[in-house]
């Protein structure tokens, strides 16, 4: 039946039950599929984990990083002691925790000794990557166990990227070498590959990881360059969302989403899915299904070409973090952009994107999005970073920084209607809107306002988003 890839997030090798689930999953799938390759996450919480160890290590609190790899080890153990695992198997997975982890003890440790001013992304990168190296050697020995030839294949061996760490991009041709030398013999003599998502390697042999989500990207990248027939994405969750359900309980899950529609939902702030994982599938017509592992019969969301008949509407409404920079001044806003970019990529080793830009006679304004791969604490350090700079040259940067939200209504066909965006607008009566923009897609429409507003916004435009199916 061709070639399928799955990867499987967090929440969904984080416990026996849900491991449980996934081995299932993958029995059921590789007699159905000639291929099968496994994308893997780290359990749910450790790559949080590990970055704070790496911060602790930075800090040279010996107390607090030792205490982490220890929870870390009790928690991977207890899994594996819970397991339906062989004697052999077992032992030898329980030995290649300790050596991963004592690994990863000995690199904080010489981070504690060589104190720098700020924690290196090369060695950030180097350390968090033994969560994806721990639940791979977990899924392939849980493989090996049923009967299956699971082996596990770190994502260095194979991802090759820029030296970008914290957010590196692949360079597909390279990867495409290394995929056709070790992923596609595995493969085609019955193997089950298990790689390690998030992470990669530079032309050196440095470890580099993606961003948040980075997992995704991974499986996307490995599923065009072994041309997959589909790729399946595996969370906790019943599919894509028409909004997050936490924040509006009423959400449901979206059937048919088009390349566009999705990649919009992951930029602007839909968590399931990393935002630069749809080019590689849009580029090759490689269908995408996102489906909940603890409701493996549900058909979940299918991504794939727009459906030309289609009338246009709103689908689902995201929100995600912005900055925004205005000014009492008109002119130029070259300088500000230069500087903010810098200033980004520096301390967080990535681009921005401008995407409000406004000027009237007397003032200026500009709206950056924020990448939830960023970090929980990404936000703050860049608004920090960029105040900084700017006192600098405070003559030159006459500028107001805050933190804002960017609400975006997300659809199919939306140039086609510009009604459409009358309804968005009305729904957000006495809310102050800083700013808006139609995205170049023509599947999104966005609104630049105040953080306390976000809640309001969200549940008012939820109400023009339609079930489909």
């Amino acid at each position: 039946m061709g070639t399928l890839t799955m990867k499987f997030g967090g929440a969904s090798v984080g416990t026996t039950t849900a491991l449980s689930q996934v081995l299932s999953i993958i029995i059921h799938e590789s007699k159905r599929w000639d291929k099968v390759l496994i994308v893997a996450s780290a359990l749910e919480g450790v790559t949080d984990m590990l970055l704070e160890a790496a911060q602790l290590a930075q800090l040279s609190n010996q107390r607090g990083y030792r205490r982490i790899v220890a929870t870390l080890r009790t928690r991977h153990m207890a899994l594996i002691e819970q397991l339906p695992l062989g004697n052999t198997e077992r032992t030898t997975l329980q030995a290649d925790v300790d050596r991963l982890l004592f690994d990863m003890l000995d690199q904080c440790q010489m981070v504690a000794n060589n104190l720098n001013d700020e924690l290196s992304p090369k060695v950030s990168d180097s350390i968090v990557a033994v969560g994806e190296r721990l639940s791979a050697r977990i899924i392939a020995a849980l493989l090996r166990q049923n009967d299956l030839r699971g082996i596990a294949v770190d994502g260095t061996d194979i991802l090759m990227t820029d030296d970008v760490h914290g957010n590196a991009m692949p360079d597909l041709q390279l990867t495409a070498t290394r995929v056709n030398d070790i992923l596609l013999p595995m493969l085609n003599r019955d193997i089950i590959p298990v790689v390690t998502g998030y992470i990669g390697a530079t032309v050196n042999g440095a470890t580099t990881t993606l961003g948040r989500g980075g997992t995704d990207y991974t499986a996307s990248v490995l599923s065009a360059l072994i041309e997959a027939d589909e790729l399946w994405i595996w969370t906790d969750v019943d599919g894509m969302m028409s909004s997050d359900p936490r924040e509006i309980p009423e959400a449901h899950v979206i059937k048919e989403l088009n390349y566009n529609e999705v990649a919009e939902l992951a930029y602007f702030g839909a968590k399931i899915l990393h935002s630069r994982m749809i080019v590689p599938l849009q580029e090759r017509s490689l269908p995408l299904r996102i489906k909940n592992v603890f409701k493996p019969q549900e058909t979940g969301t299918r991504v794939s070409h727009d459906e030309q008949d289609t009338p246009p509407s709103i689908k689902a409404v995201t929100s995600i973090q912005g900055l925004a920079l205005s000014r009492a001044v008109s002119g130029s806003t070259a300088g500000i952009v230069k500087m903010v970019g810098n200033t980004l990529f520096k301390t967080l080793g990535m681009r921005s994107e401008v995407m409000i830009s406004s000027q009237s006679s007397n003032s200026s304004f500009l709206c950056l999005v924020i990448p939830t791969s960023i970090g929980i604490d990404g936000v703050d350090r860049l608004q920090h970073a960029i105040q900084e700079k700017m006192s600098e040259y405070p003559e030159k940067m006459p500028w107001d920084i805050q933190t804002i939200s960017i609400v975006t209504a997300i659809g199919n066909k939306l140039n086609h209607s510009p009604a459409i965006m009358g309804k968005v607008l009305e729904q957000l009566q006495n809310i102050e809107v800083y700013g808006l923009a139609m995205g170049p897609s023509n599947c999104s429409i966005s609104v630049a306002i105040s953080t306390e507003d976000t809640h309001r916004a969200l549940e008012s435009i939820h109400q023009l988003t339609i079930k489909s199916g």
